[in-house]
């Protein structure tokens, strides 16, 4: 009889540190793995993060793996399984992703794979800001089987005792594990699921975000650039990618209004931007934006 591969979904909002524990598991894990990495946007920022690890990594970019590229999802998962024969699949879905479907669809069209395990990142500190969740980001935490409690470093005691009754009375039946960066042992990753009922997705997902980019090959003034990201235009949720100053490159990080720089080798400067209602901000966001080069 064949053996399935085990697949394990990463979920969770935009910003709550997917990439950062996918990260993790690479530096840790020493089992041969295979990495699915769905991005929100047209340019790659995540794998580009993780490039140069030992592990097969494929690409599913400009659209949500749990619905427009469901039919790329699956032929990812064959050839992968075909040329590279892993051990563990690993999926890194988009911030907006509603595991169910992913599920449903590996229980009924991948027949090589069995899903070993949903595994949610939650922000604490996004918890505590913003309590009142979407239906993606409660759908995210119901359908867990494991859950990351990320950022504890930026939510008092009492802010985490409530935002863990509140993820308990969501999901009780899913491992609670409090971390910072995603700093976990990885071995509890792995082989948790539990018997779930699979059904079909309930409605036709549709992205709340949009997104747009900024390429350019020119190097930024770093205390303008700053300027730039404390004062970034509230309908921007998320932004990541890299910049290039005379000192070095690094990895942006943007997130709810907070945001790092991480010294980060790139050749290029490469920017997404995710939230609400961009477009029409668009053009003021990359005319400030320009305004941080050097000429």
């Amino acid at each position: 009889m064949q053996v399935r591969t085990p697949i394990s979904l990463i979920a969770g909002s935009l910003g709550s540190g997917k990439t950062t524990l996918l990260r993790h598991i690479l530096d840790t894990v020493k089992r041969k793995m295979a990495i699915l990495m769905n991005e929100f946007g047209e340019i790659a920022i995540d794998s580009r993060i993780v490039e140069g690890k030992n592990v097969r990594i494929a690409e599913l970019d400009g659209g949500c793996v749990c619905c427009s590229l469901l039919g790329e999802f699956e032929a990812a998962v064959e050839e992968v399984i075909d040329n590279v024969d892993p051990e563990i699949i690993v999926v890194e879905t988009t911030g907006v992703a509603e595991p169910e479907a992913l599920a449903f669809d590996i229980e009924q069209s991948l027949p090589r794979v069995r899903l070993d395990g949903v595994i949610t990142i939650v922000d604490a500190e996004a918890m505590v800001k913003y309590p009142q969740l979407g239906r993606t980001t409660r759908m995210q935490i119901e359908e867990a089987d494991a859950l990351l409690l990320n950022k504890i470093d930026l939510a008092s005691a009492e802010d985490l005792e409530r935002v863990e009754e509140k993820l308990h009375q969501l999901n009780g039946k899913a491992l609670l594990v409090r971390c910072e960066r995603c700093r976990v042992d990885a071995d509890i990753l792995f082989g948790i699921a539990r018997e779930r009922e699979v059904k079909p997705p309930r409605h036709i997902h549709q992205p709340e975000f949009d997104s747009f980019s900024y390429t350019s090959n020119t190097l930024f003034e770093r205390r303008g650039f700053e300027q730039f990201a404390q004062l970034l235009d509230r309908n921007v949720y998320r932004a990541k990618g890299f910049v290039r100053f005379p000192e070095g490159s690094y990895l942006f990080n943007f997130v709810a209004g907070r945001w790092e720089l991480e010294p980060f080798q790139q050749d290029e400067c490469v920017l997404v931007f995710i939230g609400k209602d961009l477009k029409s901000e668009k053009e003021r966001i990359l005319e400030a934006l320009k305004k941080c080069e050097l000429v």
